[in-house]
């Protein structure tokens, strides 16, 4: 940065004073504490995710369907094999996902839950892979994606159904070569992440309708963990209100002990389409 002051001996101009700085450095530490800021900020929401996890939420359910969802859980959770989870919306999709990263041996290691409805088409590429300085109007200093801030962890893909096309092509490159360029950077930068991803859609019709890369869909589909609907394993009901009552007593200072059988009844009966949500 230079900075001159103009002398004058009268009119007439005599000296122009010059202070020279060089920035370089001042320049790397402002990119180094914006990218801790960002990271700070990812840390956070990462720690509010797991907390409502932990606190508020596992996998209950004795019936059969349960048991051997688990059992899968429990076997691909020791892999680090691409996982796809489907069923319907609210049985539970974010808590499998945590049960699995819980179990992996990338516990405790970054873990990134991206919702692919929440970020406008736009956005979508550098907001996973980042951009450099100068890639677009506004980009004053260069960015990692989240790919990249997930380096040696976890990336959970959300509502991927909702992911455009074009970036359905971007996501397979990345997955088949666990590469990719910044936008607007030339070269490689390479990460070691597992991606898990989850959606309500049937990406089946949407293959078949056009909708959804068919490349992507086998990519995504290494192993497909379905969760059932609530309505599917009643049986488990009893025990899903058993663990909401004793959450809620904690949480409020309340002691309701238990639920009417007249109303049991009516629960049971339910068709509960929001699922464990729902209910």
């Amino acid at each position: 940065m230079l900075t001159s002051i103009p002398l004058y001996k009268g009119d007439r101009l005599q000296y122009v004073l010059t202070w020279c700085r060089d920035l370089t450095n001042f320049s790397q530490l402002c990119d180094d504490l914006q990218s801790a800021i960002e990271k700070n900020k990812l840390i956070s929401e990462e720690l509010e995710f797991y907390r409502k996890m932990t606190t508020s939420q596992n996998m209950i359910g004795k019936c059969p369907q349960m048991i051997a969802l688990m059992k899968t859980v429990e076997y691909v959770a020791g892999t680090d094999a691409t996982v796809l989870i489907t069923g319907e919306s609210g049985v539970g999709k974010e808590v499998l996902t945590n049960e699995i990263y819980q179990r992996s041996g990338r516990k405790g290691k970054p873990f990134i839950r991206v919702n692919c409805a929440s970020i406008p088409e736009s956005l979508m590429e550098s907001e996973l892979f980042g951009y450099e300085r100068g890639a677009f109007t506004g980009a004053v200093k260069s960015k990692k994606g989240l790919f990249e801030l997930a380096d040696g962890g976890t990336v959970f893909l959300d509502e991927i159904g909702e992911l455009p096309l074009a970036m359905q092509a971007k996501l397979l490159t990345f997955l088949d070569d666990k590469k990719f360029k910044r936008v607007g950077g030339l070269n490689d930068i390479a990460v070691d992440v597992r991606v898990l991803a989850a959606t309500n859609r049937d990406l089946e019709k949407e293959v078949a309708e056009k909708r959804f890369r068919e490349d992507l869909f086998y990519r995504l589909n290494v192993i497909q963990i379905e969760i059932p609907p609530l309505r599917q394993r009643r049986e488990d009901i009893k025990d899903l209100c058993a663990y909401y009552l004793d959450y809620y007593n904690k949480k409020f200072s309340r002691s309701i002990h238990g639920v009417e059988p007249s109303f049991m009844e009516e629960l049971m009966a339910y068709e509960w389409k929001g699922n464990v949500r729902e209910l």
